[in-house]
């Protein structure tokens, strides 16, 4: 059995699409991955196999310019490399046929990499079932509030790994992430079924109304007086306005 940790680095640039639509729907499409680093461990968390690859975009023409400045990967540099695909191809290969469980921080790149397989139409079935979230594990071990999720770099700083590459590149953020594994690891950090289907249902919260004959008494109270209908429709008008923060500088 091996441990996948693994990070991608994502594009998104709406202004650039290759696709030429006259009505552009953001929700179809999933921010691009531009890179996939990962780090195999075997159960003593020894590193077996390094995987680092680029991605040459399909989605966006071009690096948003943040994403540039932070990453530090250029729309130049990704040309010239394969496309989504091929790229896939190759990490199952890297990951093979042996029982894995992925190990992330935080869960957004298992969403885009199932949520980009499934844009390609891909076959998702090789990816491993099972993944270790370690970011409330890390705040668990650091006894914060497993509610507060730490940034990578913030937790490499309070487990005092040494920081020896720069972050926001995904084949050292999956470094570090397999650096954290191995510092916080017990057993019981178990691994999770992960399904890309799943989608959380938030509670029906009740549709808050205004008590408006509160809201004049307390007018009343304040200006020792009653308040003229007119007077009471430019509070309510004004209570309205207020809550939608239009004013606000």
């Amino acid at each position: 059995m091996h441990y996948i940790v693994f990070d991608l680095e994502f594009n998104q640039d709406f202004s650039s699409f290759q696709e030429q639509n006259t009505i552009i729907k953001r929700s179809k499409y999933p921010f691009e991955i531009i890179q996939i680093g990962a780090i195999k461990l075997d159960l003593d968390f020894n590193t077996i196999a390094i995987f680092n690859r680029y991605v040459k975009p399909t989605i966006y023409s071009k690096v948003n310019s943040f994403i540039t400045e932070l990453t530090g990967i250029t729309t130049e540099q990704l040309l010239i490399q394969e496309p989504f695909f091929e790229v896939y191809n190759a990490y199952i290969e890297f990951i093979g046929n042996t029982e894995s469980i992925f190990c992330i921080w935080g869960m957004s790149d298992i969403k885009e990499l199932f949520r980009s397989v499934d844009y390609y139409k891909l076959d998702p079935n090789p990816l491993p079932k099972m993944f270790i979230n370690l970011q409330p594990y890390a705040s668990k071990h650091l006894n914060i509030s497993e509610k507060k999720l730490l940034g990578l770099q913030n937790a490499i700083e309070m487990l005092n790994i040494p920081i020896t590459y720069n972050f926001h590149n995904a084949l050292y953020d999956a470094y570090y992430t397999a650096e954290i594994f191995k510092k916080i690891y017990t057993s019981s950090i178990q691994p999770k079924l992960y399904d890309p289907s799943y989608i959380k249902i938030r509670p029906i919260q009740r549709k808050k109304q205004i008590d408006y004959d509160s809201l004049i008494q307390q007018f009343r109270k304040m200006y020792g007086r009653d308040m003229t209908e007119e007077e009471q429709e430019i509070i309510k008008l004004a209570y309205k306005m207020g809550k939608t923060h239009q004013f606000l500088k």
